[in-house]
């Protein structure tokens, strides 16, 4: 393609050169003295060029990786691009391009100057509880863009919205809740309620917005009354103290009772089985001698006297005499060997 000086584009006619023309014919003739400043058919076409890398320039946008374009046609949205270069209507449509993957926020109750000091807002700050106390509570509310469309055109203030609902919702939240639960073991189901009342208030308002999540920072009485606040929170802290070293005390004292119980009750347990068994057992050596003894009599009966007699005299002094001698033997009672064999001398004894 031969190129043209007077058509560099190599086209045969352009409507916009053709306008730029007429333009300068009509400038021309308006001011004629400004007929020998005019510039030679070079600088026009360069001009031209220029204007054409301008509106090129305008024509063409690139989306970030973490963003998400806006087209705006005479101030109106009509559509959203994701990251990446695209195209749009050079001074006809503009763009804009938030931040949907940042984590935003808003603070509530204070405010963090430059320097990271942070000065509390009593007017925000202050609430009241479900049992009629108040509390000075400061929290954070993390959130991202949803849809980028209804964040930019839907709600005016979209921040000063979002806070000023933040805060109405924890208000609410709080106000069902009891100053002990608010203060100690409450407060991570006092987050999560704010939260769902804040999405759902959000999700009305078509803000666009998705909450990540609502941190408290601080939840602490007035300072007016924040010592006897304190004086209540170490009298319970105290409580606690004290039964939780009672139930150590009582943890610790039941076992060691209750194994000393069940060892005495096993020891009775053993002794009466010991016994029982014991008695079984002389009882069936009884039944079998009895047995045997039926069967014989006799025989059992005089070696059950042998067998006596044979434990019994070897233990004593026994004298023999033939019947017929006894009958001439005077009887006598050995008394002093009796008294030496318990140990009394004869003197000792009285009269």
């Amino acid at each position: 393609m031969v190129w043209d000086p007077k058509d560099p584009w190599s086209k045969k006619s352009d409507p916009l050169e053709d306008a730029l023309k007429q333009a300068q014919s009509q400038f021309k003739n308006l001011m004629p003295s400004f007929k020998n400043l005019m510039p030679s058919g070079g600088f026009r076409n360069i001009a031209l060029a220029g204007l054409l890398v301008f509106l090129a320039w305008q024509s063409a946008f690139i989306v970030a990786p973490d963003e998400e374009g806006v087209v705006k046609r005479f101030g109106a949205p009509v559509r959203t691009v994701g990251p990446g270069p695209h195209g749009k209507i050079p001074l006809v449509e503009t763009v804009l391009q938030p931040k949907v993957q940042k984590l935003h926020r808003i603070e509530v109750g204070f405010r963090t100057d430059r320097q990271g000091r942070q000065q509390m807002l009593a007017q925000e700050a202050l609430m009241l509880t479900g049992d009629m106390n108040i509390l000075a509570i400061e929290f954070i509310v993390q959130y991202k863009i949803k849809e980028s469309a209804n964040y930019l055109f839907n709600v005016a203030e979209i921040q000063e919205t979002i806070g000023k609902a933040a805060e109405a919702s924890m208000r609410e939240v709080v106000g069902k809740s009891k100053i002990d639960e608010a203060l100690t073991t409450g407060k991570a189901q006092i987050q999560q309620d704010a939260l769902v009342l804040l999405q759902s208030l959000l999700d009305q308002y078509q803000g666009g917005v998705q909450v990540a999540a609502i941190q408290l920072q601080d939840v602490d009485p007035p300072e007016a009354v924040a010592a006897a606040f304190k004086d209540v929170t170490n009298a319970k802290e105290d409580r606690e103290k004290l039964i939780n070293q009672s139930q150590s005390y009582r943890n610790d004292i039941l076992p060691k009772a209750q194994g000393e119980a069940a060892q005495v009750v096993n020891q009775a347990l053993g002794y009466a089985q010991a016994r029982l068994n014991r008695a079984q057992g002389e009882t069936n050596r009884f039944m079998a001698t009895l047995k045997e003894y039926n069967q014989a009599k006799d025989i059992i009966s005089k070696r059950i006297y042998i067998e006596t007699m044979e434990e019994i005299l070897p233990n004593i002094e026994k004298v023999i005499i033939d019947g017929k001698v006894g009958d001439r033997v005077l009887p006598y009672l050995p008394l002093e060997r009796l008294k030496a064999r318990t140990g009394t001398a004869p003197e000792d004894q009285k009269p």
